[in-house]
Formats: structure tokens, sequence, C-alpha cells
């Protein structure tokens, strides 16, 4: 629970349905084969059962993580350093829980540090562990921001999320070249303008394109 009482969404992934076996995510796959129009047991789609399950497992990897532990070890010994901390261009893939489809982008995520900070690599690990799993861009933005924010406790949070949705670009309105851009300011970054736009002119998105 966050301190407001409600869940928090920081916390480890909700528990699943009972556990499927492999098997049964092979017949899956070779059911879905079978609808599309094509025959599981001919040569060119015999293993692809088996690949993607084994895709499968490791795009959603993060529901197997918990993004609090990443943040667990800080570092205090920063020679009084308060000013913000900034990683930007953090690579991800995502999967879209409405089509299923993949989410390709960039987290940019900084903080200004109270009294400790983590490890940069921690920083990355957090917006994947949020990423390899069925998202909305919104909400894995919240995600990242309010884990940083409730793990560090740290002066303020700012998470912008640039990203392109294969469910719009390859289905639907198949509209290319758009991506999505979405934030989550806390604390200082919500508060205090100067310290927002200070962020913003760190991470740059039109020059980092």
């Amino acid at each position: 629970m966050s301190e407001s009482g409600k869940p928090s969404l920081c916390a480890a992934a909700p528990p699943t349905s009972p556990a499927v076996t492999r098997e049964q995510a092979l017949d899956a796959v070779r059911t879905l084969l079978r609808w599309a129009g094509d025959e599981p047991t001919r040569e060119g789609l015999l293993d692809t059962p088996g690949r993607v399950v084994d895709a499968y497992a490791e795009w959603f990897a993060g529901y197997k993580q918990d993004p609090q532990e990443y943040l667990a070890r800080t570092f205090e010994e920063v020679a009084g350093y308060d000013e913000m901390i900034v990683l930007r261009d953090i690579q991800f893939e995502s999967f879209c829980e409405h089509h299923m489809a993949p989410i390709i982008g960039r987290a940019h995520v900084g903080y200004v540090p109270d009294g400790k900070v983590v490890g940069i690599s921690k920083l990355a690990r957090v917006v994947d562990a949020f990423a390899h799993r069925f998202q909305v861009q919104e909400k894995m933005t919240a995600q990242i921001a309010t884990c940083i924010s409730e793990v560090l406790h740290p002066r303020g949070v700012g998470v912008v999320v640039d990203a392109v949705h294969q469910c719009m670009t390859t289905r639907g309105v198949h509209k290319r070249g758009v991506s999505l851009i979405t934030s989550q300011m806390l604390g200082s970054f919500r508060d205090d303008a100067r310290t927002r736009a200070e962020f913003l002119r760190f991470i740059d998105i039109d020059s980092a394109r």
C-alpha cells in the first residue's frame, strides 16, 4: 500500500490465474496458427509454437520481477550531491495489452535525490521490469515514477516515455511515423516549474530522435 492507503503502482505484478503448462501454451499457439488459416503440422511451422513460447518467457519476464528490489541498494556517500540526476534514452520493448502488439520506445528518467542515490543501471532495470508486461503506456509511465518515488523518497521524480505503438502502425488506422509521448511529474518536478523545465531541457526529445 502507498502512504495514501491506495494500492501501490510499484507493487509486484498481481497474482496470475492458475499456472499454465508449457504444453498448454504450445497448444494455444497451434490453435492461433490454425485460426489464422495455416497448418501447424507443416514443416515450416513445426517448431514455431516452441519458439513463440520461449519468446513470451523473455518478453514478459517482468511479471516475475519486483522493480522495488532494484532500488533497494542505495549510496549515501555522494559528497552532498543534491542536484538533478537524469538517465535518458532508455530503450525498451513492451506489448500493448489491448492488441498484444509491440510498443517500441525510449524512457527518460530523472530525480532530485534527498541524501541517497541509486546505481544508474537500476533505473534502466525498473523501466524494463514494467515494460516486460502487457502495458498501457500511460500506466507504465506512472508506475515507473511512482516506484522511484516510493522507494527512494527523492525530492522529485520525472518520467517521460516516447514510443511507437504497432497496434496503430500495422493495423487499424495504419499511421506510421507517429509516436506517443507521456509524462509523470512528482514532487518538485510537478510543483516547481524551473525543476520541470530543467528536466525537459536535459532530455531534449526532439534532438534525441
